[in-house]
């Protein structure tokens, strides 16, 4: 009776290791090496660069969308006013500069000239009472109160004068090249703002950046959004990605460049797929394509570029790798 439970027990552990055995990979007797993996995700959230009151939405979940089109729009209004604010902006430095670049009109010049006249004509003035209040001192017919206030009213016209001089040596000279280079600045930095505010005009109408199919239309029209808010997220066609993973012992039959066959459990069609990449760093076996078995080894990410991708391979979906070369086709490493 031991001997019939030993003989069980043995065929047992047999079936078992041969069953983890072809669980875990394909030898060299079993075929092409077949890995597991899925359709990658990819997607894009659209959404403004800047903040708003959202107008439209142009797209439903489901529509199929080419690059270029729109796909949901802001309030114009503030937009279009700031945009003419930086515009007058832009005007007044262009006319600062301007000034400053001609310098001083004819009549600028003259007005100055006769101010100095003016100023010359009062001091001569002064002078004139102040030594009349002088002479007449000794004889007791002014006072040395008058003589003192004929004094300073000499010498205050003396003060506007110099003042009314050197207004006409500014005139004359015109703008200092200090001033002329700040307009120049400031004419640039009005640009820059004017083009900035054109520029946020531009992006109130969202456009679809890729063609790809909306997967998600996550705000509607009159919702006030911030910069980066997601309007819509967009599912992309092309190109088709697969992830999958190998085991260390079979990484050198799948160097980039590889052909593989890619299967799907809801297709009998066969797509042809070519490995881009290899990643350089082990991990462990993901849930998604894992078996309980398997789940303390480690793998290698590949990515796979599926070449004749259609409406079949939907994003997510499982699929079943095949080798189809045992190493880069038509020479590619």
């Amino acid at each position: 009776m031991k001997k019939v439970v030993l003989g069980i027990l043995l065929i047992g552990v047999v079936v078992a290791a041969v069953v983890t055995f072809g669980r875990r990979g394909n030898s060299a007797e079993e075929g092409p090496l077949t890995l597991y993996g899925n359709v990658d995700i990819r997607q894009v959230a659209m959404a403004f660069r800047q903040g708003g009151r959202l107008v439209e939405v142009t797209v439903e979940e489901g529509d199929v969308v080419s690059s270029g089109d729109r796909v949901a729009k802001l309030d114009e209004e503030p937009l279009q006013q700031a945009v003419a604010a930086a515009e007058a902006r832009l005007d007044l430095a262009k006319a600062r500069l301007a000034r400053l670049e001609r310098g001083s009109r004819p009549q600028e010049i003259g007005q100055a000239k006769a101010g100095l006249s003016e100023a010359q004509a009062r001091l001569v003035a002064a002078q004139q009472e102040l030594d009349r209040k002088t002479g007449l001192l000794s004889s007791g017919a002014s006072s040395e109160r008058e003589v003192e206030a004929a004094r300073e009213r000499r010498d205050a016209a003396e003060a506007r004068q110099v003042g009314a001089k050197q207004a006409l040596d500014l005139v004359r000279e015109g703008s200092r090249s200090e001033d002329i280079e700040a307009g120049k600045a400031e004419l640039h930095l009005a640009a820059a703002e004017l083009a900035m505010q054109r520029t946020a005009l531009a992006d109130a109408t969202l456009l679809a950046p890729t063609s790809g199919v909306v997967l998600t239309r996550v705000l509607e029209p009159g919702a006030m959004i911030s910069a980066g808010a997601p309007v819509a997220v967009l599912s992309l066609q092309a190109p088709v990605v697969v992830r999958a993973y190998v085991a260390q012992d079979h990484l050198g039959k799948v160097p980039p460049g590889t052909v593989v066959e890619v299967l799907s459990d809801s297709s009998s069609k066969s797509f042809r797929g070519r490995v881009g990449f290899v990643s350089p760093r082990a991990e462990f076996t993901p849930k998604t394509v894992e078996t309980p078995e398997l789940r303390s080894d480690l793998v290698y990410r590949l990515r796979i570029v599926v070449e004749d991708a259609d409406a079949a391979l939907l994003q997510g979906m499982p699929v079943t790798v095949r080798l189809l070369s045992d190493g880069p086709a038509d020479g590619s490493s």
